[in-house]
């Protein structure tokens, strides 16, 4: 796991029962991770390598997904086929003809322009809502992208051994089962992924994989030398979630379900300046961070993948 995953527990007992602990006595922190844990990590935080069974509460896992490691392959000659890289260079190759199960996914959610759902694509591809009820191999290990990556950092640095073709794509079946895997945990709450990504409408025609190191993109050689990343097909992931979840997920970009719960990012009155300055420069301050977070073209670009189990979504998350 990633420092991203991290879930909120609480213990079971009845909703509305006299006498209940405060939430702060109820609420329980545990962070999700392979490294270990921070020496200045509050002690109230648990830490541990695997996310835990029988969740009550919330699960949140924030650029996780795209940290789960896929294959990627190449439409030629006339069919899928795996693309093979050398780790110290990232030199491709065209391998063999993907699996079946990886075929399965690809006709499903990342269709090739030759087939009929492939042609006239709207590229901008909207949120969406569903109860959709709809499978992992090797491959490059995606890590987060770093900071000051965005949603349009999806080139390709073009070199003359990479093989030629007219559309790729990055088979999400791991990360659909690492989702369906993670919602399986909850015994009631909310899951919530938040990630860069894309629907099916518009998925990139040369796919997203890049690199990246100290911030800055970098071609994606697994070399372990920089981060290798790729976006996350959201609507494959939402579907896998909502197959074991069994009820409807909401699926929005950060701008909407940022203004949805409150932050519209509007500057402070200037009035305030007079009468407080020091709640004037605050405000100010946090009016500045909304309008980063809910930037279209930064993090605002972020999807919001919020899958509930055993209870409805709220109003604010509802579509």
């Amino acid at each position: 796991m990633t420092p991203a995953a991290a879930v909120r527990r609480s213990p079971d007992g009845p909703s509305w029962v006299a006498g209940r602990r405060s939430l702060a006595e109820r609420i329980r922190f545990t962070a999700v991770e392979y490294a270990s844990r921070p020496e200045n990590l509050p002690k109230e935080i648990h830490w541990t390598t695997e996310i835990p069974d029988g969740i009550t509460g919330l699960l949140l896992a924030t650029e996780w997904l795209d940290n789960v490691p896929l294959d990627v392959a190449v439409h030629a000659d006339g069919g899928w086929r795996y693309v093979l890289v050398e780790p110290s260079t990232g030199v491709e190759t065209v391998g063999g003809p993907v699996s079946t199960a990886d075929l399965d996914w690809l006709t499903t959610w990342w269709p090739s322009p030759a087939s009929p759902h492939g042609a006239d694509r709207d590229v901008t591809g909207g949120p969406a809502s569903t109860d959709a009820t709809s499978g992992s191999g090797s491959g490059f290990g995606a890590a987060r992208p770093a900071q000051g990556s965005s949603l349009t950092a999806r080139s390709r640095p073009g070199c003359p051994e990479t093989p030629h073709t007219d559309h790729r794509a990055e088979i999400g079946r791991p990360r659909d089962e690492a989702w369906g895997y993670a919602v399986g945990r909850i015994r009631r709450g909310l899951a919530v992924a938040v990630d860069y990504g894309h629907l099916r409408e518009g998925r990139p025609v040369d796919g997203t994989l890049t690199g990246y190191r100290g911030g800055r993109q970098v071609p994606p050689v697994p070399d372990a030398s920089s981060d290798v990343t790729a976006h996350v097909a959201m609507d494959s992931v939402a579907s896998a979630g909502a197959a074991v979840a069994r009820c409807a997920y909401s699926l929005s970009l950060q701008t909407e379900a940022l203004r949805a719960l409150g932050a519209d990012g509007g500057r402070p009155p200037l009035s305030l300046a007079g009468t407080d300055p020091a709640g004037y420069v605050r405000a100010l301050a946090a009016a500045s961070a909304v309008a980063e977070l809910t930037d279209p073209a930064g993090l605002g670009g972020h999807w919001w993948l919020r899958q509930p189990v055993g209870i409805g979504l709220p109003t604010a998350v509802a579509r």
